[in-house]
């Protein structure tokens, strides 16, 4: 793992309302919010997340190392503000909703179980929430699914937003420094971030027991066992985005008991050429389905496509779709894996 002499520090000491007059207070913001400075990701080991224990109380002040930045949290976060679908779903699987005061960028509608409680969340933007609309919302905490959404052209850099008083916090399956980016994504680790995320907000018991019932609804699902290749084809038309060899997407497929053509390639997604998976000639061809770039547009481009539409996956269909939002690490994905399961045996 590597050492990190110097990191930069955030902390919810500060009052939000103090920090948004702060931030209104100063007249060259540009320069305050320059130099964006997202290092790793991933905290490495969760063991002092995990002292948070039972009773919330005994929990703080919590620091963490999240993807490289040292975070400290002295007190449960109250206002929060997510970015991406996977924070806001955890959060809402915590029972934390009073807690949200905005939402952005979200891939898609939330599950039915949790449309209720978002129902009457505000959502502060479609894509990365500026730094103004951000602070706006007066949080305590900004939590992000992407490092690149804490940017001073996106939410804000998580520097300057520390020294507003305002914390951050990223997914950290999504960290990408060396010794923080997940190799590979796990659901062990996906289910410790679970209880990362309820050391943070006081609630470890809720994520114990949101950990407790999806591993058991994982080891319930039996993978296909037909030894059959798979292509997980997520975006693109002349050059394809894949899922690779160390992401959700092969977390995913290996639990559905599906073999990766790109599992070779040391990555979460990667280009791949359209030569290579013809080569390659995938059994079955896992559809993200999208709004900007849904499994049905997929399909006309694969069966339109001349080096495509040869495949004998293509020409018998065997196609399997999951939606957008299961295809980063968060409270979807062993819904996912049960849902490629069960259209495996649909195709049978």
């Amino acid at each position: 793992m590597p050492e990190f002499p110097s990191f930069p520090r955030s902390s919810v000491n500060a009052s939000p309302r103090r920090a948004r007059a702060a931030l209104l207070a100063v007249p060259a913001l540009a320069l305050l919010l320059a130099g964006c400075a997202t290092p790793g990701t991933a905290t490495p080991n969760g063991d002092d997340a995990a002292a948070g224990g039972g009773d919330a109380a005994s929990g703080y002040p919590l620091t963490l190392d999240n993807c490289g930045t040292e975070v400290t949290f002295e007190s449960a976060p109250e206002r929060v503000v997510t970015i991406k679908s996977s924070t806001l779903e955890l959060l809402l699987a915590l029972g934390l909703e009073s807690r949200i005061v905005g939402t952005a960028f979200g891939d898609g509608p939330v599950p039915d179980e949790y449309a209720d409680a978002a129902s009457g969340l505000e959502v502060l933007s479609d894509k990365v929430p500026s730094q103004e609309v951000t602070l706006a919302a007066e949080p305590d905490l900004v939590f992000a699914g992407w490092e690149s959404n804490l940017t001073a052209e996106g939410a804000g850099d998580r520097d300057a937003l520390a020294s507003l008083g305002v914390a951050s916090y990223v997914a950290p399956a999504a960290c990408k420094g060396e010794g923080y980016m997940p190799n590979p994504l796990t659901f062990d680790e996906v289910f410790r971030e679970f209880e990362e995320a309820g050391a943070i907000f006081g609630v470890t018991d809720a994520a114990a027991d949101l950990v407790s019932s999806q591993q058991a609804e994982l080891d319930a699902i039996e993978p296909s066992t037909a030894g059959l290749t798979a292509l997980w084809y997520s975006s693109g038309d002349d050059t394809p985005y894949v899922g690779a060899g160390i992401g959700a997407p092969q977390m995913i497929m290996a639990a559905a008991g599906l073999e990766n053509i790109a599992a070779d390639v040391e990555d979460t997604w990667t280009a791949m050429g359209w030569e290579a998976i013809v080569e390659a000639n995938p059994d079955v061809i896992v559809l993200v389905d999208a709004a900007w770039n849904t499994a049905e547009q997929k399909i006309a481009h694969l069966e339109s496509n001349p080096a495509t539409a040869a495949l004998p996956a293509v020409q018998q269909q065997r196609y399997l779709v999951v939606d957008f939002p299961a295809t980063e690490a968060g409270v979807r994905n062993v819904g996912a894996v049960a849902s490629l399961v069960e259209q495996l045996e649909e195709l049978g």
